[in-house]
């Protein structure tokens, strides 16, 4: 990789209201993104729009900006050739604790500006900033998988695309105890982010949702324009009357075959919950497939269907990937299920963890600490970040080469260690 020059220029500010004369580089900004993902032109409205979304979720830009003169007739300096995004959210880590993280989103890099070290200095000194400001976690959604790994970023939670078969043979074993009614998809502006914040509590792995859900969720703006007037909202009714969960959906049109629903966004607060919403899309008339794509990996639809071929799923993809920033808070932060005493020594591309840790679990607190001593695990901070939430299981990464146990049954202990009390999952994209 080539060495980072004096070519570039880089800044950092927060999205500006129109009104003010910052405004113009946040909208050159948001359209260097949109070009960077392929996204098509958006209109002005709609890119104002993702200015106002981004304000609420306090998102922090840094662009690098080319110096000096530029090619004739090409992009204007003003446009930035790489984009680097963040926000704070909140990330589950099991046991109902809540970490506040640092995500990052918007990586983009202009093709013809490759190469040139702008996204390792983007990500060290963001992920060094995040450290400073005393945050233990950072986190991303990949657009590809191979090129994280090197900044410590490991996977933490996968989703699969699923295809459901609702014709007569879709029957779901469960006797509903709530009820499932329509209502106008505008609900969800109130209604969608206390939910969610419900099934956030719930779940390990889940990330708190920004301003983009509520408007998305409730049919107000899509991914390229403002209003999607096809969206249609269900809610579930608990027991007790409150509403614990909701499904946007939308058709797919009359010209495919079969005839399907396409869900937008679904979130269910209890398992049964999820499983009468399911109950709602199956039952919805001249419609034969319903599709989702963020569902699950350890679904519990299939084990409720009377025949679980009824649903068609993809391969498992890599959703969550997340990065410690600080090993001691990081260890001292999450609940263990099971008691023992691990030695970790912990490798870090960047040198931001680097260290030997000795991690002593009891009652399901811990204590952490520096040490000098003989490790009972090697392993880098990607490693130890896709373990940390308990999905991926150490013994695995020991076989793959991705752990070195130096005390035979370590890695089974880690595996105890760092379980969770459910499947995890993320349903928040960034």
């Amino acid at each position: 990789m080539a060495e980072l020059s004096d070519d570039y220029e880089f800044r950092r500010f927060e999205p500006a209201a129109k009104d003010h004369p910052a405004y113009p580089a946040a909208v050159t900004w948001m359209r260097a993104v949109a070009f960077g993902f392929h996204d098509a032109r958006r209109s002005d409205e709609r890119v104002d729009r993702g200015i106002d979304m981004q304000r609420v979720d306090r998102r922090v830009m840094t662009g690098a900006y080319q110096r000096g003169p530029v090619a004739s007739h090409s992009l204007s300096a003003d446009v930035p050739v790489a984009t680097f995004g963040t926000m704070d959210k909140t990330l589950n880590i099991g046991f109902g604790r809540l970490l506040d993280t640092r995500l990052v989103t918007a990586v983009t890099v202009r093709t013809s500006h490759r190469r040139r070290g702008l996204l390792r200095r983007l990500m060290t000194e963001e992920l060094e900033l995040a450290r400073r400001d005393g945050l233990a976690m950072a986190a991303l959604t990949a657009s590809e998988a191979s090129i994280y790994r090197r900044f410590g970023f490991g996977v933490a939670t996968w989703e699969q695309s699923i295809k459901v078969d609702t014709s007569a043979r879709f029957v779901v074993n469960h006797a509903p105890v709530g009820r499932v009614e329509v209502a106008d998809p505008k609900v969800l502006l109130e209604l969608a982010p206390a939910v969610f914040e419900r099934l956030h509590r719930l779940t390990p792995g889940s990330v708190d949702r920004h301003e983009y859900y509520r408007q998305m969720a409730s049919g107000s703006i899509s991914r390229e324009s403002d209003e999607d007037p096809k969206v249609k909202v269900a809610l579930h009714y608990g027991p007790d009357s409150d509403v614990d969960g909701y499904v946007s959906y939308k058709f797919g049109g009359w010209t495919s075959r079969p005839y399907t629903m396409e869900v937008v966004d679904l979130v269910a607060a209890t398992p049964a919950a999820y499983l009468e919403l399911w109950q709602y899309l199956g039952a919805i008339d001249l419609v034969e497939r319903v599709t989702w794509e963020e569902a699950p990996v350890d679904d519990p639809l299939p084990w409720a269907l009377e025949d679980p071929r009824c649903i068609d799923a993809s391969e498992a993809r890599d959703m969550l990937w997340l990065r410690i920033l600080d090993v001691e808070e990081a260890l001292t932060a999450r609940h263990y299920p099971v008691d023992g005493r691990l030695v970790l020594e912990v490798l870090d591309p960047l040198g931001l963890t680097a260290g030997t840790f000795a991690l002593s679990a009891s009652g399901g607190g811990a204590a952490v600490e520096r040490v000098s001593v003989d490790p009972d695990l090697t392993l880098d901070v990607s490693a130890l970040s896709s373990i940390y939430l308990g999905a991926v299981c150490p013994v695995t990464m020991t076989a793959a080469g991705r752990i070195r146990e130096h005390q035979q049954g370590a890695s089974l202990r880690a595996r105890g260690m760092f379980a969770v009390e459910r499947a995890t999952h993320c349903l928040t994209h960034f």
